[in-house]
């Protein structure tokens, strides 16, 4: 997919004739492209920037979980082996 600014420019080096108006149109719209292509750069950014702390929320979560069953299981053990002994 050509790049229709650089077109512009690179008709305008070949020797075709524009007018001042439309070239300065030319960069303004090319400058605008650019500011829209940054701030869809620092969105996907942020946005990957955010998955990565909410898929550690998750890791954490699960690790909570994990963690808070094997107390659950040692706490049973513990007891189980307590009645085994006290009998």
């Amino acid at each position: 997919m050509p790049n229709e600014h650089i077109e512009v420019v690179k008709r305008w080096l070949a020797g075709e004739v524009f007018s001042a108006e439309a070239l300065r149109e030319n960069a303004d719209a090319a400058d605008a492209a650019d500011a829209k292509a940054k701030a869809a750069a620092r969105a996907a950014r942020d946005a990957a920037a955010a998955k990565r702390a909410a898929d550690a929320a998750a890791w954490g979560a699960t690790d909570a979980v994990r963690a808070s069953a094997g107390a659950i299981n040692a706490t049973y053990w513990v007891k189980r082996y307590e009645e085994l002994t006290n009998e």
